[in-house]
């Protein structure tokens, strides 16, 4: 069961249309197996009240963000969602710079090369290209969410974190309900020491599956964060020892190639 979404972080001075805020939750609402939810799958989600949410999907409907489906009682997402999305990949210049060589490594080393984002308690990848012959049990498409406080993409995000952020992130990722917190915490909190020492860290939350993830830090945009995968049976430290070198070197490309876009 996913857990609710919340309302991101908000600075003290912050002055937020609640209204706003509330609809946009509804939206963040659905995800993957999540293609149509009614007024009881968003109370859930959302923790909002079932009128607030009724009067909020009806407003949604009409602006065309929501479809309502009439005979299952529930809402799609609507066109103009879709269109937001297209805007946003198209225009990033970040994308720009990035997807190309991103690609090329993919394909010259036969691996699994993404770039992710966070969102709340979750990483959600911008790209992702699968070239790793050994092919794995999930697909990973742009928008695709996973959990932050398992993957070596989430942890790697928490390392460009300051204190207190990072303290308030782990606070919520606990509240999520893992069973299996403190083990959790300790794998993270290396995994930041290793970010802070070698630049990258690693993980391996599915089986026979190994990522290696670094900060992608950009002045003026928000971090980003660059990871290879592979399906293999080999050690980490084999993996870390291949593949290391070549995943900071496209994270400085990555840099290089954006100044050039964007040399202001």
């Amino acid at each position: 069961m996913t857990s609710p979404e919340k309302a991101p972080k908000r600075s003290p001075e912050a002055v937020l249309n609640r209204s706003l805020e509330r609809g946009l939750l509804l939206l963040r609402a659905f995800g993957p197996g999540a293609d149509m939810l009614g007024n009881g799958d968003f109370v859930e989600r959302t923790g909002l009240p079932k009128a607030t949410v009724s009067r909020l999907a009806r407003t949604l409907v009409e602006c065309g963000f929501l479809e309502h489906d009439a005979v299952h009682q529930a809402y799609r997402l609507g066109v103009p969602v879709l269109s937001v999305a297209h805007a946003m990949r198209t225009g990033s210049k970040i994308m720009q710079a990035a997807v190309p060589l991103m690609r090329e490594v993919a394909q010259k080393r036969q691996i699994n090369v993404g770039l992710a984002a966070a969102d709340g308690d979750d990483m959600v990848y911008l790209e992702s290209f699968r070239f790793n012959q050994r092919s794995s049990l999930r697909t990973v498409v742009s928008g695709q969410r996973v959990p932050m406080e398992l993957t070596a993409l989430g942890r790697a995000h928490l390392a460009t974190l300051g204190d207190d952020e990072r303290t308030a992130r782990l606070a919520s990722l606990e509240h999520g309900g893992s069973r299996h917190w403190r083990p959790i915490k300790a794998q993270i909190m290396e995994a930041i020491e290793q970010v802070r020492r070698l630049g990258y860290c690693i993980a391996t939350w599915q089986p026979e599956v190994v990522a290696i993830a670094t900060p992608l830090e950009v002045a003026g945009h928000p971090p980003l964060v660059l990871n290879f995968s592979v399906r293999t049976t080999d050690a980490t430290s084999e993996i870390s020892g291949t593949l290391a070198m070549p995943l900071l070197q496209l994270r400085d490309a990555i840099v290089r190639a954006m100044a050039a876009l964007d040399p202001d």
